[in-house]
């Protein structure tokens, strides 16, 4: 379930913590006893004569010198303090003896005591008197009930003979509902610390869960899903060229959308064109006429005419580009010049200025987009002169002039081309981009870019159509497929070398209608399509907000 996800686990079990934390801290401040406690330590204990052991080296002079018995003396500093949480009055001392507390100096014998208090706690000295218990007998110090205000100390010089320097000093006494016992020794007149060791303890626990519950409400993802999503499945089929672009849409959509599963299955325009008709054909059949296969169809450039139950939309402009194998340095064709070499005029390249070395031409099967556009907005409506080999390496027809093979990606042409010398071909733009042992080819003198495509009137480009067979259902993954594209996937299809169609720049483009005629017409002002400034026939119909067009009757 959503709200078992682990975020939500650890933020509550964060509170349970921080809630749990907040009561434990007040149920140990209002039921543990021994809230009340004095405190000790030694803040001083050094040799003040000559002969003690371990007091290390030092001089005498005036009384310290002339008093036979300062000889092996040694001087302790003991401080006593308040360091609980309340106030410890005299009745709070729980003996039956008159004074309160009794500091025992092991090993050593009291000669001597000076008691001081704070500035401002000057009466704690009224305390200090014989009556009241203050006496010292052998190694042991009587300490009256002094009442200490939470923080309140006092200390006792102690001067001490007959002993080492660092023996045990231990103080003892009862607290009513509390106790004395050592505490941690600081700089000389430091204060209690404000927080006892559990309190401190709490504190922490309190901060780290408030950082952890802050953590997680600043680094979860609170980002919601695109309003594209919808869940079920769908077969992305098609042009093989955009099939880098359909692969990386498809898995952000799963990625951003869960419960959608979206396959690519790209085997060239023509051939998903067909498979989407005839799916959608059956698919009315057996559902009674209603609905729609979840299928979708890239295609580049538009469909024929004999496919009226399709419905397209614009997604973007494609740009190509012919490559050519680097053992030909031509870096520029006319488009008459490319036009003969695909009906075969030329035979080597050095007909065209370039290198003693046979041409060698890498196609596409009919079924490509790619080839089609080629034959449409390159070579004039013509088509390319028939295949004559196999394996783009030997001519297996003798009648045709040239050696032309086909074959089934645009993988497989560049793949070619780069190995074979002498050898073009054709890839969508960024296909062909980096690649070793071949290289793109201007058009006229205008380089192949989405970018300047506007500007430039680069010829080989060509729209890029997804169909559906009829309009799909608003809550279908098809229909948030395509929202998807012209979306939140802009930037995956501009990261592929194309121009996406809902961009300003794009709209212009693909604003212009179909970018070159049906299948295998030419281009030519008598076309029934009058051409655009650019050379591009004009629009059928005005595209609607979402790219689709509508036709003129």
């Amino acid at each position: 379930m959503e709200w078992l996800s682990a975020e939500n686990t650890i933020a509550v079990l964060t509170a349970v913590l921080g809630l749990a934390a907040t009561v434990g801290a007040l149920w140990y401040e209002r039921r543990v006893p021994r809230r009340k406690r004095i405190g000790y330590r030694v803040q001083l204990d050094t040799a003040i004569g000559d002969n003690v052991r371990t007091g290390g080296a030092n001089t005498r002079l005036g009384l310290f010198d002339e008093t036979p018995e300062m000889s092996d003396a040694t001087l302790v500093l003991l401080r006593v303090e308040n360091d609980g949480s309340q106030a410890v009055s005299d009745t709070d001392y729980s003996g039956r003896a008159l004074h309160g507390l009794t500091a025992v100096f092991t090993g050593r014998t009291v000669r001597g005591l000076a008691v001081t208090a704070p500035t401002g706690d000057d009466h704690l000295m009224e305390h200090f008197t014989p009556a009241a218990g203050l006496r010292y007998e052998g190694s042991t110090l009587h300490i009256p009930r002094v009442p200490l205000n939470r923080g309140q100390h006092y200390k006792l010089l102690v001067l001490l003979t007959g002993g080492p320097v660092g023996g045990d000093v231990t103080l003892s006494g009862g607290i009513q509902a509390g106790d004395v016992q050592p505490n941690r020794s600081t700089t000389l007149d430091d204060k209690p610390p404000l927080l006892s060791r559990p309190a401190q303890l709490l504190t922490v626990l309190l901060t780290l869960s408030v950082v952890t519950l802050a953590s997680i409400i600043l680094l979860r993802e609170d980002d919601p899903p695109p309003i594209e999503c919808a869940t079920g499945e769908l077969t992305v089929l098609g042009s093989t060229a955009f099939a880098p672009v359909a692969e990386e849409l498809a898995e952000k959509y799963e990625e951003d959308c869960p419960g959608s599963d979206i396959t690519v299955s790209a085997h060239g325009s023509a051939s998903g064109i067909r498979e989407l008709d005839d799916s959608g054909r059956k698919f009315g059949r057996s559902g009674g006429g209603k609905g729609a296969p979840p299928l979708l169809a890239f295609s580049d450039g538009p469909k024929s005419d004999g496919f009226p139950r399709l419905a397209e939309t614009r997604v973007a402009v494609s740009v190509f580009a012919l490559v050519l194998n680097d053992r030909v340095p031509l870096r520029n064709l006319t488009l008459p010049q490319v036009r003969r070499l695909y009906r075969g005029d030329v035979r080597n390249w050095k007909e065209l200025g370039g290198p003693d070395l046979p041409v060698v031409l890498v196609s596409r099967g009919s079924s490509s987009g790619t080839r089609d556009t080629l034959q449409r907005r390159v070579l004039g409506g013509s088509f390319e002169i028939k295949a004559s080999s196999n394996d783009c390496l030997s001519k297996d027809d003798p009648s045709v002039p040239v050696t032309r093979c086909e074959l089934d990606s645009t993988d497989q042409v560049i793949d070619a081309v780069g190995r074979i010398p002498g050898a073009i071909g054709y890839s969508e733009l960024r296909a062909a981009a980096g690649l070793k042992g071949l290289h793109r080819l201007d058009l006229e003198g205008h380089a192949p870019s989405a970018e300047q495509l506007v500007k430039s009137g680069y010829p080989y480009r060509e729209i890029e159509y997804a169909y559906t067979y009829g309009l799909p259902p608003a809550d279908s993954l098809a229909a948030g497929f395509l929202a998807y594209t012209r979306g939140t996937g802009l930037d995956v299809i501009r990261t592929h070398g194309h121009l996406p169609c809902a961009t300003p720049e794009g709209l212009r483009v693909c604003g212009e209608g179909r970018l070159g005629s049906s299948a295998g017409a030419p281009l030519s002002p008598s076309s029934d399509e009058s051409p655009s400034s650019d050379g591009s026939p004009s629009l059928d119909g005005p595209p609607s907000s979402d790219g689709r067009i509508t036709r003129r009757s």
